[in-house]
This record gives structure tokens, C-alpha cells and sequence, in this order.
């Protein structure tokens, strides 16, 4: 009993915790700093509301992004608050980005992610919005779409997962192109 205790409570936690600092800030959270204050992470997915940033993913983890409430909705394809929800987003989503056709929403910009947590959106997504940004911004267009392009990473390995865009990372080049004045 007492070597289990040893090597189960003592060895092994101790074991993690160092394996755990070989990757550093991917252990503790993977934070994003801008001046010294910490903004947010990049492997976890948060609210952006103000038309200057590009949005994320919805989230069904508690109010949204909550990672104490991390998880899906659990609704299927033939659940009615799921198609309300789904012609909900589709509405903000065409309000939020004038010219935007429903034909050309991608399927995650309507349907929240398993975890809720999505940092990341795909370089579809982050395409749509980038008129909006810019009449909110001022930046120009091109320049958001070298920013889009610029903060997108490619299949992992060269043959998993899919394009994505972190979305915090690209708000921070945002802010700062538009001159780090909050709109």
C-alpha cells in the first residue's frame, strides 16, 4: 500500500507536472500577453462582439466560451431549437456582413463546435467578415486579407485537420493596424 501510495501519489503526479513543463505554455494555458497583460489564449476559443474584430466560432459551452461549461449542445439534426438556433446565427450573421449571401456562410459559422472552445475558424470564415472589419476599422481591405492570410496555418503535418485562422491572433494584428484605439 505504501508503494502505491508513493508511486500514484507522489511519482506520477510529479512525472506529469514535469512533462508538463517540457512544453511549456501549452501546459498552463498557452497565454497571449499585449503589453504585458495577458488578453487570452490561443488554444482556447472567446467572445468577440465589436464589428473592428473578426468573430469565432459559435459556443455552446455555458454562455458561450465558458471553459467550466465546456461542451456540444448535443442536438441533432432534427431537433427544432437547433434549426432556430441555426436560422438565428444565419440572421446575425447577414445583419453583422451586408453582401453576404446565406449560400456562402461556411456550416461552422452556424453550428457550434463539440468543445465550445474553437480558437480557431477556417480561412472561409474569416474571408466573409473581412468587409465588415474594414468599414469598422478602417483598414483596408487588402491589408485585412494579408492579415487572413499572414495568421493562416496549414494541415497539420502537411495531412491533418484543415486551413485554419487563430482568431485571437489575427484580432491582436487588427487592433494593432488600426492604431490599438477600441471602437
Amino acid at each position: 500500500m505504501v508503494v502505491l501510495v508513493i508511486m500514484l501519489g507522489l511519482a506520477y503526479p510529479l512525472l506529469m507536472v514535469a512533462v508538463g513543463k517540457l512544453y511549456g505554455n501549452k501546459a498552463e494555458g498557452d497565454l497571449v500577453s499585449v503589453a504585458g497583460r495577458a488578453v487570452g489564449a490561443r488554444n482556447i476559443g472567446q467572445a468577440f462582439s465589436s464589428a473592428m474584430f473578426f468573430h469565432g466560432r459559435p459556443s455552446a459551452a455555458g454562455d458561450g466560451y465558458d471553459a467550466m461549461k465546456s461542451g456540444a449542445s448535443n442536438l441533432g439534426p432534427s431537433n427544432p431549437e437547433l434549426r432556430k438556433l441555426a436560422r438565428e446565427r444565419i440572421a446575425v450573421l447577414l445583419r453583422e456582413n451586408p453582401g453576404l449571401k446565406k449560400a456562402d456562410i461556411p456550416v461552422e459559422m452556424i453550428t457550434g463546435s463539440a468543445s465550445g472552445l474553437d480558437p480557431e475558424i477556417s480561412p472561409e470564415s474569416a474571408s466573409l467578415q473581412v468587409p465588415r472589419v474594414s468599414k469598422a476599422t478602417g483598414i483596408s481591405i487588402d491589408k485585412l486579407k494579408a492579415l487572413v492570410e499572414k495568421h493562416t496555418a496549414g494541415r497539420t503535418l502537411g495531412i491533418f485537420g484543415e486551413p485554419r485562422v487563430n482568431v485571437l491572433e489575427l484580432n491582436i494584428d487588427v487592433l494593432a493596424a488600426s492604431g490599438g484605439a477600441s471602437k
